[in-house]
């Protein structure tokens, strides 16, 4: 009996290097698994094993004689294929892939939903980033979302229904990696003195695209307010520097470098880098689930997050962190000197967070999920 053959679509090989590899791995054991995007070869996806890899002209931003042309390359490679079913990821590689899983006859056509751009734009362009993800819905016939705070707010939006979009177990579209999220004493020290931070130092930490949405401005604006009377506070980033955010500096006086601030900058191992931190930060204006935060929490650091609705079911309220609000410096001050002047709060909601991802969002747990799905639908 011949296999299926499942293909994921992607933009780009991020994608796949930080959410699918797992998903993509453990289907191969039953499934054919191919692999579309704007991916030159397997070396920019190291360590995964497919049947086949096919390049497309996907790109991020809108440009239609491009779009075209991709939809167009995705139609003839499906046509010759014949996929019992194809998966894609992220906005534009979910609309092209849509297009073209429609027009070639695949009969499984699934997209996930990881997040709206448009949810913090106003006016025409929301309203044009909005009708591509109805155009998704409309043209496949099975949707996922990584949340369930996020499935509602689509919902209420009017781009999914209740009856035609699912969430697979608790949510997160990869899980954590509890084996790369492990913590222990002998690797905080090590970072911490390579940081050059003394055990007295009350680490924030931030891991993410360092821009306007993320809340950066106004996390910068929290912290030199508490730096002024707490010189035991340290901010320190990970992660890219966006929109040259990392400009605002200068406009705080009381934030300097190499006295209680540092830009790390991208890590690929934020399981280790982030164990130099005592309560980690996710300020965002819109979030579609938060895995860094069910990262950090992993690692048993407390979180504070704000309450965009993507972030809600990576985090629980008192429990494992403390909320504030979105693009609110106020509410996000008082959080983090809670946090900053209480050690014994600290330690029991990093203990909780740890606990809540061991009960929920393990990435064995999560891949499982997806597992479940494909022989739901193609066994």
């Amino acid at each position: 009996m011949m296999r299926k053959k499942i293909c994921f679509s992607v933009a780009v090989s991020p994608t796949v290097n930080s959410f699918l590899k797992n998903h993509i791995s453990t289907l191969s054991q039953d499934y054919d698994i191919f692999i579309a995007g704007n991916i030159k070869s397997m070396d920019e996806i190291p360590g995964l094993k497919v049947q086949g890899l096919f390049q497309y002209d996907v790109q991020r931003e809108i440009s239609i004689p491009k779009d075209i042309k991709a939809v167009w390359q995705l139609y003839h490679y499906f046509k010759q294929m014949k996929f019992d079913a194809v998966h894609s990821v992220t906005p534009k590689a979910g609309l092209i892939t849509a297009i073209a899983a429609k027009l070639a006859g695949i009969k499984h056509r699934t997209h996930i939903f990881t997040g709206q751009v448009w949810a913090t734009r106003h006016g025409m362009m929301r309203l044009l980033l909005k009708t591509i993800d109805r155009i998704i819905v409309y043209l496949d016939n099975h949707i996922l979302v990584d949340g369930e705070s996020q499935r509602q707010f689509l919902i209420n939006n009017g781009v999914v229904s209740d009856a035609n979009s699912r969430v697979l177990g608790a949510g997160s579209i990869s899980g954590v990696n509890i084996e790369a999220f492990y913590p222990t004493s002998e690797t905080r020290n090590k970072v911490r003195s390579e940081l050059h931070l003394s055990p007295d130092r009350v680490v924030f930490s931030f891991s993410g695209r360092a821009n306007k949405e993320k809340g950066i401005n106004e996390l910068y604006e929290a912290f030199n307010n508490i730096a002024l009377n707490h010189p035991e506070a340290f901010l320190l980033l990970f992660g890219w520097n966006e929109g040259n955010c990392l400009d605002e500096i200068t406009r705080y006086p009381n934030i300097i470098d190499g006295v209680n601030f540092h830009f790390y900058g991208f890590t690929p191992t934020p399981g280790i880098q982030l164990q130099a931190s005592d309560v980690f930060l996710m300020p965002s204006y819109r979030e579609g689930f938060g895995s860094s935060v069910i990262e950090a929490s992993c690692l048993g650091i407390p979180v504070i997050c704000s309450d965009a609705y993507g972030i809600m079911d990576a985090m629980e309220e008192g429990v494992t962190g403390l909320r504030c609000k979105v693009a609110d410096t106020q509410s996000l001050q008082a959080a983090m000197e809670t946090l900053l002047n209480n050690k014994e709060m600290r330690e029991q909601l990093g203990a909780n967070g740890r606990k809540m991802v061991f009960d929920k969002f393990k990435g064995d747990v999560i891949t499982a999920e997806w597992v479940k799905y494909y022989h739901q639908m193609l066994d």
